[in-house]
């Protein structure tokens, strides 16, 4: 568990997070928050860049393409993914990571590089200029062989891209990304 901890702050520190400047609300879960929109769907989010805007909308066809247990679906929006993220300043190695995804031989594989995906994604997002909407960080504790897994969603529903239809609900709402309006 030590070490899952130590990877990610690695990580975290060398993520695609080029904005530091910028301020993010960040919160506990509130039971009273409006419901998001439906699954699948980034409309109530909206980043002011237009690249980060892209690159969460290409990480929520992915995460969804998870869900589903579609592998083909995944394997396209990785690489549409990785464009995105390529064209990014401070992502390269993140679009590395999106490669996997889109190279992996089996869903397996890409659950878990969705892991390390997630993880500097998380970063970008906390520290990018949301205009509207609320980015759901999300954790499932049963994720790779018990160490956890984090994902992101623009919903509070859990949808668990770790296990799909073997366990959809396993997780919870961990924080919440809002404007700093």
């Amino acid at each position: 568990m030590k070490r899952y901890f130590a990877v990610a702050a690695i990580m975290i520190a060398t993520s695609c997070t080029n904005n530091t400047n910028q301020k993010v609300a960040l919160s506990a879960p509130d039971s009273t928050s409006a419901t998001a929109a439906a699954p699948g769907t980034t409309a109530n989010v909206k980043l002011k860049d237009a690249n980060v805007q892209s690159i969460y909308n290409g990480y929520i066809v992915l995460k969804d393409a998870l869900v589903s247990t579609k592998f083909e679906e995944a394997t396209k929006a990785a690489a549409a993914l990785k464009v995105n993220l390529a064209n990014q300043k401070g992502c390269e190695s993140t679009a590395l990571i999106a490669d996997k995804i889109a190279t992996a031989k089996d869903i397996a594989a890409q659950r878990k590089d969705f892991t390390a995906l997630s993880t500097d994604l998380i970063a970008l997002f906390k520290h990018a200029e949301l205009e509207a909407g609320t980015i759901y960080v999300q954790h499932c504790p049963m994720a790779n062989k018990g160490d956890g897994g984090d994902w992101l969603s623009s919903e509070q529903k859990i949808q668990n891209p770790y296990y799909g239809d073997e366990m959809m609900e396993c997780g919870r709402v961990a924080e919440e990304i809002k404007s700093a309006k």
